[in-house]
């Protein structure tokens, strides 16, 4: 190579005007879906009764880009545990960061439960509520600690579980991946290739490479985030519309203040004691947020959050590989904590059942614990119920919640994902492997300039 093209190929690049970022499009996706939702919502049903056709095509945009992102998923979480399994034998103080990784889950959850049952107690929406109770009815599906016990051993290598419906005198059958037994496979596999030895040097870089090709793809799939955005935002305001939110306007109140203190108080007030600045942590992690917020899956933000908790807040890249895919399965801020905590005094509330020191005391067990129980399930949903059924309380106020849920639910995965950054980051902070210079930069790369783990030619 000559010095002219050696030149040449370290020179950096112009900046891109601001219109073709990645957040500015994403922002105007949002405006966009949000003036279409209401246009598809102005014009109601078809004369047949059904979804308008805007309703429709938004609809089929939105789970459209979801179906694209968790399509990789059981790939990706198998191949990335399995290498950062395999990435933690370059680390001299590994057992010490796995058990710090779970005790700061365990500390940020305790932290954000709190702020969620002192909310619920404030507040009283279950009794400022203008929901009928004729709304409340038992939830289709519903989570427990059997459901825990069960999903945690695997029913096969790949984690597949099969559901059969009938309806109309017809079943059908559909497949699904339990993320949890894929994880418990991959963690197996992970630690059965360490021991092999050399033998299973082949079989490692084989899924490097596998995953550096499902990194690839994932990145394709999000370059689709805006117009993803623009069906998932459209068809949430198309549907839900307003209504049911001002007749939970309390209970929505409390869940979004409480996810705001956990993401703007509480994470800066952590990120400052230990010495790191809370702006130039949200300027790196504001990519992963922002696409969480919007696919409302924190599974399918998954590659974009390990690249940001890598190159952009220095995390090394052998211990967040192994975090992050962690956290994105059992690390739930928003869905896990804050959601169920407020939820749980909302439905005892709104039937009348009064809640002591012991009741409160389980709603933090099962908050800081029981994250784990839903990681291959679907929702935070079960979550409520797992909470709601140790609790003793009516499953029937799951009904109450479920109108204003996906409006809830892009709130909670955007703290969920925030938090999947953040203890990665503090973890490495208190071992003395946090790589400063790159924290300190603050700079929010373009995630789409270039691909994941692809130098540039």
């Amino acid at each position: 190579m000559s010095p002219t093209t050696l030149s040449a190929a370290r020179a950096p690049r112009a900046p891109k005007p601001f219109y073709r970022s990645f957040g500015f499009q994403v922002l105007a996706a949002m405006v966009v879906g949000l003036i279409l939702g209401y246009i598809a919502r102005q014009m109601g049903p078809d004369a047949a009764g059904n979804a308008n056709w805007l309703t429709q095509t938004l609809s089929t945009i939105g789970s459209t880009f979801v179906s694209l992102l968790r399509a990789l998923v059981p790939v990706l979480v198998f191949t990335a545990i399995v290498a950062s399994i395999a990435n933690l034998r370059e680390l001299n103080n590994a057992a010490k960061l796995v058990w710090q990784t779970l005790l700061w889950f365990a500390i940020t959850a305790l932290i954000a439960v709190a702020i969620g049952i002192t909310l619920g107690l404030v507040i009283q929406p279950g009794i400022h509520t203008a929901v009928a109770e004729t709304a409340a009815r038992a939830p289709s599906s519903t989570g427990s600690w059997l459901d825990f016990l069960k999903g945690i051993i695997p029913a096969n290598v790949l984690g597949l579980q099969a559901s059969t419906r009938v309806t109309d005198g017809s079943a059908t059958t559909s497949l699904n991946f339990n993320v949890l037994q894929i994880l418990v496979v991959s963690i197996a596999v992970g630690v059965a290739a360490l021991r092999v030895g050399p033998a299973a040097d082949p079989f490692l870089a084989f899924n490097r490479s596998f995953l550096k090709i499902v990194h690839k793809m994932l990145w394709w799939v999000i370059r689709l985030t805006p117009i993803g955005t623009i069906g998932l935002l459209g068809n949430a305001v198309a549907v839900y519309g307003w209504d049911a939110l001002a007749q939970l306007g309390w209970f929505s109140a409390a869940i979004y203040i409480g996810l705001a203190l956990v993401l703007f108080v509480v994470y800066p007030v952590l990120l400052q004691a230990h010495g790191l600045n809370p702006i130039r942590y949200f300027q790196s992690a504001w990519p992963a947020i922002q696409l969480a917020f919007v696919s409302r899956s924190s599974i399918g933000t998954l590659p974009l959050t390990e690249r940001v908790t890598e190159e952009n807040l220095g995390v090394p890249r052998e211990y967040a590989a192994f975090a992050v895919p962690l956290g994105a399965t059992t690390k739930m801020d928003g869905c896990a904590a804050i959601y169920p905590a407020i939820s749980a005094i909302f439905v005892a509330q709104f039937f009348g059942i009064q809640l002591g020191i012991q009741e409160y005391l389980l709603i933090i067990f099962v908050s800081v614990i029981g994250s784990a129980a839903t990681a291959g399930l679907t929702g935070a949903t079960v979550m409520l119920t797992l909470t709601l059924s140790t609790l003793g309380l009516p499953l029937e106020g799951v009904g109450l919640l479920l109108a204003v849920d996906p409006i809830l639910d892009m709130g909670r995965t955007a703290v969920n994902v925030a938090g999947q950054a953040l203890v990665p980051t503090i973890v490495s902070k208190r071992q003395g492997i946090l790589n400063q210079a790159v924290y300190d930069r603050g700079e929010s790369i373009e995630t789409l300039d270039v691909p994941d783990a692809v130098p540039a030619q």
